[in-house]
C-alpha cells in the first residue's frame, strides 16, 4: 500500500509525518534497548526486516497512486513487538523509496503509518487474543499475519479518501471506493502471506528454538512423565 510519491497534498504528508514520529521514536529506544542486552538477536531482527523488505517490494497496481501487495510486518511484530517493527518498517519503506522507486519521501509517514505502524498492532493485537484463548501457534501467526496486511490496507484507503474526497459523496463515498478497489487484490494477497508467515515460523521453530523460547514465542513446560523431560511448546 504504498502511496506514491507526491500523490499526497503537502499538509497530509506532513500530518502523517507528525503522527508516525512518536512511534518511530519509541521503536528506535526498544530496539536499541533489545541489541544492546540480546546482541545474539541481530541475525533474527535482520531476517525479520528482508522477510518485509522483499514481501513489501512485490507489488500488484490497484489503484492510482497507490499499489497492492503483502506487508512482511506480522513476522516481525509476533517475534519482537510492534514497537520494534515500526523501525524496521520504516527503514524498509525508506530504502523502497530511495532505491525502487516505491512509495516516496513525502508520503513516507503515510505509508509508515499504515504499514509500519497500524499493521504491525493490529496483527500483534489479534495474536494475543488468539494465544489468551489457547489457539495453536500456528494458527495465531497465520491470523496475525492477515490481519496486518489487511489493516494496512484499510488506514491506506482512509488516507486516500481523505485526501481526495468524492465530489458528490465526500469521504465515505470515496473510502468505499478506494477500500473495494484494494479488496480485490489485498485479500488474496492477505491469505498467501498468511500462509507464507506459519511456512517461515515452522522453520524458525525448527532452526531458532532457543531464541523464540526466549522471545516468549516458544514456552518451557516440563512434562509430567516419568523421565521429567523438559521440552519446548508452542505458545497459542
Amino acid at each position: 500500500m504504498h502511496i506514491a510519491e507526491g500523490f499526497l497534498p503537502p499538509a497530509h504528508a506532513i500530518a502523517w509525518s507528525v503522527a508516525s514520529a512518536p512511534f518511530i521514536v519509541q521503536g528506535v529506544r526498544s530496539l536499541s534497548r533489545e541489541v544492546r542486552e540480546h546482541p545474539e538477536s541481530t541475525l533474527l531482527l535482520g531476517a525479520s526486516g528482508a522477510f518485509t523488505f522483499v514481501l513489501s517490494a512485490l507489488k500488484i497496481p490497484s489503484v492510482t497512486g497507490s499499489c497492492s501487495h503483502p506487508t512482511g510486518t506480522g513476522l516481525g511484530a509476533i517475534l519482537f513487538r510492534p514497537p520494534v517493527m515500526a523501525v524496521l518498517g520504516t527503514i524498509t519503506l525508506l530504502f523502497q523509496a530511495l532505491l525502487l522507486a516505491h512509495g516516496g519521501l513525502t508520503t513516507l509517514g503515510a505509508n509508515a503509518f499504515s504499514m509500519a505502524i497500524v499493521g504491525p498492532w493490529a496483527g500483534y493485537a489479534v495474536y494475543r487474543l488468539l494465544k489468551r484463548y489457547d489457539v495453536p501457534l500456528m494458527v495465531s501467526v497465520f491470523f496475525a499475519a492477515f490481519v496486518a496486511d489487511l489493516s494496512t490496507y484499510c488506514v491506506t484507503s482512509v488516507q486516500l479518501a481523505l485526501a481526495f474526497p468524492d465530489p458528490s459523496s465526500g469521504f465515505l463515498g470515496a473510502l468505499g471506493k478506494f477500500g473495494s478497489i484494494f479488496a480485490f487484490t489485498q485479500v488474496p494477497l492477505a491469505v498467501s502471506e498468511g500462509l507464507l508467515t506459519v511456512l517461515v515460523m515452522r522453520l524458525l521453530v525448527q532452526s531458532s528454538k532457543g531464541e523464540l523460547t526466549r522471545l516468549g514465542v516458544l514456552v518451557k513446560k516440563t512434562a509430567t512423565g516419568a523421565r521429567g523431560k523438559t521440552e519446548t511448546e508452542a505458545k497459542a
